[in-house]
């Protein structure tokens, strides 16, 4: 990051104030990363975030009043331009499964290591995906394996933007590498989600990673 650049302004909700201290601590080390509200519950989050409509929310999972799925959804209602970033402590599947669907852009554990969260919070500011290493198998085996919804095919274009979507690159990124603009992008991934039932780039991922159209280790579309 250089001196002009903009840091990544950032809304932390977490209802026990000693746990949000430490992720305060760790994130303000990153000198690309701005702390600009914090919260102790789920309406003051909501409150907040319309207030300073931050670059990432990053959100606890159970907090009281609404929890980290109710104020997602009300994010991707009202202000979807604003990340959203789970961080807690559940890494059971009908949580992943509920915060993917509501529309998360990325679920880490708070036992993952301070640099990995950093790194969610700059991916999910850049529109990439962020899903811990330690549930992302445990997920993709266990939400999707048992699915057997109708899909309709994916388009070759459809399939070059997945690929590039599973290997971290933005909409811009892509639109540059394929040559086509921004928003035919956008409407490739919204014809993608439609396909496959999802509500974001993590859950589409997984979905096609299920269903072997791409490969979890290295992110390529796979070979017939």
């Amino acid at each position: 990051m250089t001196s002009s650049s903009p840091r990544i302004r950032v809304l932390l909700a977490d209802d026990h104030a000693i746990v949000r201290a430490g992720i305060r601590q760790f994130l303000n080390q990153a000198q690309d990363i701005e702390i600009v509200a914090e919260a102790g519950d789920g309406d003051t989050a909501k409150t907040l975030i319309q207030e300073h409509t931050p670059d990432v929310a990053v959100l606890d999972m159970q907090m009281p009043g609404a929890t980290g799925i109710e104020v997602t959804r009300w994010v991707k209602t009202n202000l979807p331009q604003v990340g959203v970033l789970i961080l807690t402590a559940y890494d059971d599947v009908p949580y992943v499964t509920a915060v993917l669907q509501a529309g998360a852009n990325g679920y880490m554990l708070k036992t993952a290591p301070p640099e990995e969260i950093i790194q969610a919070v700059r991916d999910v500011h850049e529109g990439r995906s962020a899903l811990d290493a330690a549930i992302a198998r445990k997920v993709t085996l266990q939400v999707f394996q048992k699915e057997e919804l109708p899909l309709d095919p994916l388009t070759d274009r459809e399939m070059e933007v997945l690929a590039m979507a599973a290997r971290g690159f933005t909409n811009k990124a892509i639109g540059l590498h394929l040559n086509i603009s921004d928003r035919t992008v956008q409407g490739h991934l919204a014809h993608i989600f439609s396909k496959f039932q999802a509500n974001s780039r993590t859950e589409a991922v997984m979905r096609a990673v299920s269903l072997g159209l791409i490969s979890q280790d290295t992110g390529k579309l796979e070979e017939d």
